[in-house]
């Protein structure tokens, strides 16, 4: 008399194999890999600035000791109120603009090829080369910066817009349309999640380019901000105290792009459960 075999699944098996250790995942997915290379690279940074002419070169302890003399001086708390208002105010009309276009050009064949040629040609060419040109429309104030901001950071959010309305199911629009949804119901119900990735993920890459608009505009402007303290210390060859707003540029850039990603997963779970 034959025993029948007894199949078992080898899944489970295979999954414990696969799985990753308890400590590799808190040590890949957590801050333990970050903080340790922030940690290598200011050492490095420290030991060789402080083999270096400070004239040419500085060191993270210097950096800091300039720091908290700025602020006591009330210099690079103003410098960072001023650059981040015209931050804000650039980015929050860029990214608007970007959306509406986006969700325009990616619904509308007639409004894609209306602003299809001029998107190229504006994206492809440097910013910084219209930079002297908008100084001299809009002068030296604030208004200047707030435009050179707008369109270094429009374009990113507009391109990525345009593509995640194109990337939506046309199986869910199929069945949206057999079910005679409205207009209006597309748009909140399949259009706008379906690009919310990509909105997160161009408001995230207009972040960096404003922030080098901000720059750019204040080196050519050279009135106020982060830009302008920058020029200032490094015509005095100050270099400890040149490199604190940069310092600060790079935090601030990593604070807001950490901030918009606990945003997306906030806004996109069902991104986040896919990924």
């Amino acid at each position: 008399m034959s025993v029948p075999a007894v199949r078992v699944s080898s899944r489970p098996a295979r999954a414990a194999a696969q799985a990753k250790p308890a400590w590799r995942a808190h040590l890949v997915d957590g801050w333990l890999l970050r903080l340790f290379s922030v940690v290598a690279i200011l050492v490095f940074w420290e030991l060789y600035g402080r083999s270096t002419n400070p004239i040419l070169f500085t060191y993270p302890s210097a950096v800091a000791g300039a720091a908290y003399n700025m602020t006591a001086e009330g210099i690079l708390l103003e410098a960072i109120g001023k650059s981040m208002l015209v931050l804000g105010v650039g980015l929050a009309a860029g990214t608007v603009v970007g959306i509406v276009l986006g969700l325009a050009v990616g619904r509308s064949r007639i409004v894609e090829a209306l602003l299809d040629l001029p998107t190229i040609a504006l994206y492809a060419t440097p910013m910084v080369a219209l930079v002297p040109v908008l100084v001299l429309w809009f002068g030296f104030g604030m208004g200047a910066k707030i435009v050179i901001v707008f369109l270094f950071a429009v374009f990113p959010v507009l391109i990525n817009t345009t593509r995640g309305v194109k990337e939506a199911d046309p199986q869910l629009e199929e069945v949206a349309r057999s079910f005679c949804s409205s207009e209006r119901r597309k748009w909140f119900d399949l259009t706008l999640p379906s690009a919310l990735p990509f909105i997160v993920t161009g408001v995230r890459l207009a972040i960096g380019r404003g922030l080098i608009g901000v720059v750019v505009a204040e080196f050519y402007t050279s009135i106020a901000g982060l830009g302008f303290v920058i020029v200032s210390n490094a015509s005095q060859f100050r270099t400890s105290r040149m490199f604190v707003p940069i310092v600060v540029l790079m935090i601030l850039g990593v604070a807001l792009t950490k901030a918009l990603e606990i945003l997306e997963r906030r806004l996109t779970p069902w991104a986040q459960n896919q990924r």
